[in-house]
């Protein structure tokens, strides 16, 4: 089963999932802007239980950052994890978003991924 691994800028927060995501999104959202500090998200969601990690975060809404260095690196529920994929350690990762949350929020010079289904809003 294929592995992905990642970690925080600074290193001291880890973590892994392991298979293929449930789904690969991108989020143009004004939360997911102000957290990324760029334009958009762009995530994975696993099954909770093929997710681990180690380090110490600070959580705010539900976002998991590392304590020392700030990096967002991921969100968890009773049920799924949410990955942010830039903190991934192969790069390219060959995750292809298949959706896009907030499009009505996205800028003007950024073309809808190919493919992608598309949502004004949220997928609800």
């Amino acid at each position: 089963m294929k592995r992905h691994e990642g970690r925080c800028l600074c290193g001291q927060v880890r973590f892994s999932v392991e298979g293929e995501p449930l789904r690969v999104g991108l989020c143009h959202c004004s939360n997911c802007r102000r957290e990324s500090g760029s334009a958009f998200t762009w995530y994975g969601v696993w099954p909770v239980d093929r997710f681990e990690h180690a380090g110490a975060t600070a959580v705010f809404r539900g976002q998991h950052c590392c304590r020392a260095c700030n990096s967002p690196v991921f969100a968890i529920d009773a049920q799924e994890a949410e990955i942010k994929l830039g903190a991934l350690e192969e790069a390219p990762s060959g995750l292809m978003p298949s959706y896009e949350l907030w499009v009505k929020r996205r800028e003007p010079w950024l073309a809808p991924v190919p493919g992608a289904e598309q949502f004004e809003e949220d997928r609800c």
